[in-house]
């Protein structure tokens, strides 16, 4: 599991270790897994980089993995605009490195799971299907630069796919948040603070639209798609459409169900933005099974009961 070490990939060896044995393999530019005091025998951490080529197939060919997740990518707004060359470098040629190193041992393999973005949609991505038109974005603008990436990860898995036979499969996560999580997001960012009773602040006028998926369904999600056969060679969106509100409605309710004594406070926003972002999630639901359960009050609520505790320690 490549980038396992983060908010998705440490989740998800949560449930995946006990019958599982598990490599992950991360530089921890995010660190997830410490906070889930995960202590067994079937986990063995490595320390490395995936544009390490030497290093990440020596420890490919140790392991000879069935399965392979790929989530290690350089993401978060602000990271992908300071680093626009090496958010390229480490999603695409991260990528393909490690689809080469995988070659030795590929008749093993029985799922290769890629972690691509919603983002890959454009800016204004209403209820988008899988076979919505990708996003080409004017050049320049760095952060596109990571859904640019993130479309060619997905012709790289595609391309193997179809030459080599290894059994992909391509997951675009929209808006995942919950316990445990790291990095830019805005639900993890406005109940950090409205534990701390710190401003919450908006980048904007707030009228960006998102829909938010709790992280227990994102790995129901990916279950399903490491589980079912009729997943390989496919894309799936993993969301919850039900989940959807404005960033100043999502603020607002967070200050209303915490109770917090945070305020809310805008500032100006001096960055390209996506406006718009609704998935689809009919294919799913028809092909795997999907449907997410965990509404939008309840998983900011559980959110905030964890962080709580974790920032009050």
């Amino acid at each position: 599991m490549t980038g396992g070490a983060g908010f998705i990939g440490s989740t998800l060896v949560s449930k995946l270790v006990m019958n599982n044995e598990i490599l992950i393999y991360d530089n921890f530019s995010r660190d997830s897994i410490s906070t889930k005091n995960i202590k067994s025998g079937n986990l063995k951490i490595i320390r490395g980089d995936i544009l390490d080529v030497d290093f990440l197939n020596k420890q490919v060919n140790q392991f000879k993995p069935q399965v392979v997740i790929h989530l290690a990518a350089v993401a978060g707004i602000d990271t992908v605009i300071k680093n626009p060359v090496e958010t390229l470098d480490v999603n695409i040629t991260g990528t393909f490195n490690l689809m080469k190193a995988l070659e030795p041992c590929s008749k093993r393999l029985e799922r290769v799971l890629d972690f691509s973005t919603s983002e890959v949609l454009g800016a204004y991505a209403y209820k988008s299907t899988e076979l919505d038109a990708t996003n080409f974005a004017p050049v320049g603008e760095a952060r596109w630069t990571y859904s640019i990436s993130k479309v060619a990860g997905e012709h790289i898995l595609h391309s193997y796919f179809k030459t080599f036979g290894y059994p992909i499969v391509i997951i675009r996560p929209f808006n995942i948040y919950g316990p445990g999580q790291v990095g830019e997001g805005a639900i993890h960012q406005f109940i950090k603070n409205a534990v701390l009773n710190k401003d919450i602040e908006i980048h904007g006028d707030g009228d960006q639209i998102r829909s938010w998926c709790y992280i227990d369904d994102m790995v129901n999600g990916i279950m399903l798609c490491l589980t079912k056969r009729k997943a390989v060679g496919q894309i799936f969106n993993i969301g919850n459409p039900k989940g959807t509100i404005t960033i100043s409605s999502l603020a607002e309710k967070i200050v209303s169900l915490t109770g917090t004594k945070a305020k809310i406070k805008y500032i100006p926003k001096n960055y390209v933005d996506v406006e718009l972002r609704i998935p689809s999630i009919d294919k799913a639901t028809s092909m795997l099974g999907y449907k997410p359960k965990v509404d939008l009050n309840e998983g900011i609520m559980r959110s905030y009961k964890w962080y709580k505790t974790q920032l009050q320690k």
